[in-house]
């Protein structure tokens, strides 16, 4: 079975992988559009990740692949509809990244009130001259309202975190009720209640669904102190629209592990002291990617097999 993996993985993983006729390529820059043709037409499955561009285009041409054995939950960057129509299934990697990214979420939750990104660059910079008393006063966290845009695995790992770590009071929003969250939180009715909390985290999946949620209006429903963290997918937010809230002090302050156009992030939004900026940091844990990694060579086994995928999409 020919495979090609789009990005070097973990050495655990790669020896996996080892078990098939594999090629990584070279680069870690995101497959292009005639990349993802090639890879198609080349390969009995292949193993994307974020960024690689399989949209509708790329399944135009001859496919001799049968599986896009997707590397990460996240798997808006592949047209599930036109994948199927193609006759190539797709699976993903679910489960491996709740508690990572649940714990990348309360990081940058506690550095936005905290404002320990502008206390780090303060140091860095040479700029410290000592303890004050009224120097970088930030928000305490202990007791707080967070509200939690997506109630699925992370959102629950958020929200267990918040509630059980830090006597937060939770609320959240989701698309379908959830009656029995399965632990002390509560559900409300709109985007725009969830919004009012001191503290938002946006665990939702990406997709059109999603895309633009949070816009100028849902941001005005946030409090003049609220704080808002993004773990979800950059798109999610409407990043004209936070940058604008964030220059006028319309929110205090927001984290961010994602951006609308990856790896892009707007000079003006680099620019404001009121943001801590991560890499998509999210899963960077070893035993994380090589949990992905392993669900990746399940999913990989079971299609070589014959079997039913382990994971589809």
């Amino acid at each position: 079975m020919r495979v090609l993996v789009s990005r070097r993985l973990t050495p655990k993983v790669e020896a996996a992988l080892a078990a098939y006729d594999t090629r990584f390529r070279s680069t870690d820059a995101p497959m292009s559009p005639d990349e993802c043709r090639a890879a198609l037409a080349e390969h009995d499955a292949v193993v994307p990740t974020l960024g690689d561009a399989f949209a509708a285009a790329a399944f135009a041409g001859p496919t001799r692949a049968r599986l896009l054995a997707n590397f990460g939950v996240g798997y808006n960057h592949i047209d599930v509809a036109a994948a199927r129509r193609a006759g190539v299934a797709v699976s993903n990697t679910p489960g491996a990244v709740t508690e990572a990214t649940a714990d990348i979420a309360m990081t940058l939750l506690l550095m936005s009130a905290r404002r320990a990104g502008e206390g780090e660059r303060l140091v860095r910079a040479g700029l410290w001259q000592g303890w004050q008393p009224t120097q970088l006063l930030g928000q305490h966290v202990s007791g707080k309202s967070l509200g939690i845009v997506g109630m699925g695995r992370i959102g629950r790992a958020v929200a267990r975190r918040a509630h059980f770590g830090f006597g937060m009071q939770v609320r959240f929003f989701n698309r379908a009720p959830l009656p029995e969250p399965g632990l002390p939180a509560r559900q409300v009715a709109t985007l725009a209640e969830a919004m009012a909390a001191d503290f938002v985290v946006l665990a939702v999946p990406g997709g059109a669904a999603t895309q633009h949620l949070i816009d100028a209006a849902a941001l005005a429903a946030m409090p003049a102190h609220g704080h808002l963290v993004n773990i979800a997918r950059g798109d999610v937010i409407d990043e004209a629209a936070l940058i604008a809230a964030l220059e006028t002090g319309q929110i205090a302050g927001a984290g961010l592990d994602v951006y609308e156009h990856e790896p892009t992030v707007p000079a003006r939004l680099s620019a404001l002291e009121n943001v801590t900026l991560l890499p998509h940091l999210g899963t960077a844990a070893e035993e994380v990617r090589d949990a992905m990694g392993m669900m990746v060579v399940a999913n990989l086994a079971a299609f070589a097999a014959g079997q039913p995928l382990p994971n589809p999409v």
